[in-house]
């Protein structure tokens, strides 16, 4: 790897932090949290250890400041422009085939954090039920709105980590395109997504 000379340029704090949240993203996509090493992400800043702990406090803070960073950036990505359940998911799912290293990221850091004392467990608790609580209310017209959107999300998850073991023979949108044929089938007598299976 590539070592920037430390304390090369002295760059606006949010550039600098900016930086930084980008070097440890792709380290992690790598390594997984544990094989992080906080003076791999200072040599790829061109910053010295304490240079970096001056920034994000600790390993721990810098975890969870990135996990923010990147939900932050998702959220921009797709506004308040989509209010329907499968536009919503199918925006995700098409920015999301587009930053495979990203979605790599979230799937190691999703499977690490399973363990109770990982740094960033209570993080990904409590982003799975926000996730499932917005879409329960997208899904609201539907019968069973919350099992629908259990079965999106494991869908989705499911989805994603066939499509990063073979990416290149693999078309996430493709694939979640005929999935969604059968996640949001219409239920005729009501004009809205019935759960998965019905076909009245």
């Amino acid at each position: 790897m590539h070592v920037a000379r430390r304390e090369r340029s002295r760059l606006p704090a949010a550039e600098r932090r900016r930086q930084i949240l980008e070097v440890a993203s792709g380290l992690i996509a790598e390594r997984g949290f544990w094989g992080l090493s906080m003076q791999d992400v200072a040599d790829g800043c061109g910053l010295t250890v304490p240079g970096l702990l001056h920034h994000v406090g600790s390993k721990d803070g810098l975890l969870i400041a990135m996990l923010e960073h990147r939900d932050a950036e998702d959220a921009r990505a797709w506004g308040d422009s989509v209010h329907d359940l499968r536009g919503l998911c199918a925006a995700i799912v098409r920015r999301n085939a587009a930053q495979p290293e990203i979605v790599r990221l979230f799937a190691v850091l999703s499977a690490e954090s399973l363990a109770p004392e990982h740094p960033a467990h209570d993080y990904f608790v409590a982003r799975q039920q926000d996730a499932l609580d917005k879409l329960t209310r997208l899904a609201k017209p539907a019968r069973d709105a919350e099992q629908l959107a259990r079965q999106v999300i494991a869908m989705m998850d499911g989805l994603q980590l066939q499509w990063l073991r073979d990416q290149a023979g693999t078309d996430l949108v493709a694939l979640w395109e005929s999935a969604a044929e059968t996640l949001f089938v219409v239920d005729p007598a009501r004009r809205a997504p019935a759960r998965i299976g019905s076909r009245r």
